[in-house]
């Protein structure tokens, strides 16, 4: 009874002996940078912000390995194939972005890491506000959405290990939950920054290898542009097959939604050099958009020799990395491909067991005015708990995990946009209104995809629940600090006001 509600679809197997030789030196690569990395991690500090020594270069691709998470690898190219064009508007985002968290957070974050010496994105907004309550509201919002993320990023890498080594799913899940975990555990962020800079390198290599096998294989994007227009002409429309509103809710959610993302707002702290910071926006775009090539183009790559009738309809939309990688790419590159899928998935998850057991051990206490005796020895227990709480719910049927994943990314975007990326930058925000807001959030945020889960209720056609609560969250923001001015200077001590104005 209890297999059958399990996790069962498996993406098509590619294990071929290059691949797993590939996969097999990336998975030796890993457990040695976790070695180096668990015997450099002495403090708390070193577990959680990598005790504040890592260059800019290290910093941006860590910061893009947790952006990017296995969606980009496996769903993004799918959604391509299923929405057209108008799926590029979730990736479209990542141009501006950047520069906005760059200018709203990355500077300020620095400076307020030094000044205060917090390590947690919840230590800033309870340093902002002066509230041990708002910093408490938003370590449980992170934590409840880390295990739901975490949940769908060990799912997506029990499928990679299922098409490579020919495991189970649920044998998958577990295996590639243990692997994350002894590095996690060990080293901590520090394991997590420096596998990312091998991994980020992997993710844009296979990138761009990708892009220039899919113009090989469709006669370039002239080719693939006139098969497509002659079968299917809608898909390559400025909506796709979305409508304009659906299309214009990924690039709101995905776009400002990304400024309350606490995997890469927490990797400020770990600067070095704050004043390398000025480089950060140009880097960090142009290596997020050079990996989105591989989204980009195996779903457009994929969709037109479908049409073509060179490959067969993909039973599902998530076939489309697998099956590319089957029919159209050399064993060489798949091994790298699938080696960059896994990157992505360690990375994310990697980032999220960080900051999920900061919160479980250091700012929850904190909220309550506790400080544990030992923060090192109970956040490495605390990462192992979280994953294998997000492993139980990755081995659940999975439309469940889907909801999952994407009311994680909703809750983060409610709950931290207002309070911290508005919050930094306008000395009229009160206490009382970044309560309210995270609290709204976190509540408008639940109800609205449980009830869409359930089919109890379903918004109009094109709105995204997450994008509804963001807006419901910034409103409720900007009304209670308003209704709440007379506040607003006793909330904001000197010190971080000066960073503000910084």
């Amino acid at each position: 009874m209890i297999l059958a509600t399990l996790q069962t679809h498996a993406i098509p197997s590619t294990s071929t002996t290059e691949l797993l030789v590939v996969a097999a030196f990336y998975f030796v690569v890993c457990a040695a940078i976790a070695t180096w990395a668990a015997r450099r991690t002495r403090t708390s500090e070193d577990f959680f912000v990598a005790g504040q020594g890592i260059g800019l270069w290290t910093m941006t691709l860590a910061a893009m390995a947790a952006t990017l998470s296995g969606f980009i690898f496996i769903g993004g190219p799918g959604l391509l194939y299923q929405a057209g064009i108008g799926a590029l508007f979730i990736s479209l985002s990542a141009s501006m972005t950047t520069p906005m968290s760059a200018w709203a957070l990355a500077r300020r974050m620095r400076l307020l890491r030094e000044v205060r010496h917090v390590i947690t994105v919840p230590d800033a907004v309870g340093a902002r506000y002066r509230s041990p309550a708002a910093q408490g509201i938003c370590a449980a919002a992170i934590l409840v959405a880390t295990i739901t993320y975490v949940a769908t990023n060990l799912l997506a890498l029990g499928y990679v290990l299922n098409a490579v080594f020919g495991l189970s799913l649920p044998a998958g899940v577990l295996i590639g939950t243990a692997a994350v975990v002894a590095y996690s555990a060990t080293g901590g962020i520090l394991a997590g920054v420096y596998t990312d800079v091998f991994q980020g390198t992997i993710k844009a290599i296979a990138s761009v290898l990708v892009f220039v096998a899919v113009l090989r294989a469709g006669h370039g994007l002239g080719g693939i542009s006139r098969t497509i227009l002659a079968h299917e002409p809608a898909f390559l429309g400025p909506w796709g097959h979305l409508t304009p509103l659906a299309a214009l809710s990924f690039f709101l959610v995905f776009g400002l939604g990304t400024l309350g993302q606490p995997q890469v707002i927490s990797k400020y702290y770990m600067l070095k050099d704050p004043r390398q910071l000025r480089w950060y926006p140009l880097l960090m775009t142009a290596v997020l958009l050079l990996t989105l090539l591989l989204f980009f183009s195996i779903g457009l790559g994929v969709k037109a020799a479908v049409l073509a009738g060179e490959m067969a309809p993909l039973v599902q939309r998530d076939d489309a990395t697998p099956m590319f990688l089957l029919h159209r790419a050399s064993p060489w590159l798949a091994g790298i491909v699938f080696s960059g899928i896994a990157a992505a998935i360690m990375g994310t998850v990697n980032a999220f067991l960080n900051i999920g057991a900061a919160a479980a051990t250091h700012d929850l206490p904190m909220a309550f005015g506790v400080r544990m005796a030992n923060e090192l020895r109970i956040g490495r227990l605390a990462t192992i708990a979280i994953a294998a709480a997000a492993a139980v719910l990755a081995l659940l049927p999975g439309q469940l995990v889907a909801f999952l994943g994407i009311f994680a990314w909703g809750l983060f975007a409610s709950t931290l946009v207002p309070s911290l990326a508005i919050g930094m930058n306008w000395r009229g925000a009160t206490r009382v209104g970044a309560i309210a807001s995270m609290a709204v959030g976190l509540i408008v945020t639940l109800l609205l995809e449980t009830l869409g889960f359930l089919k109890i209720y379903q918004l109009p056609v094109g709105v995204m629940p997450s994008g509804l609560a963001l807006v419901l969250s910034l409103l409720t923001f900007f009304v209670v600090s308003w209704l709440t001015r007379d506040q607003a200077s006793t909330d904001l001590d000197g010190d971080v006001q000066l960073i503000m104005e910084a």
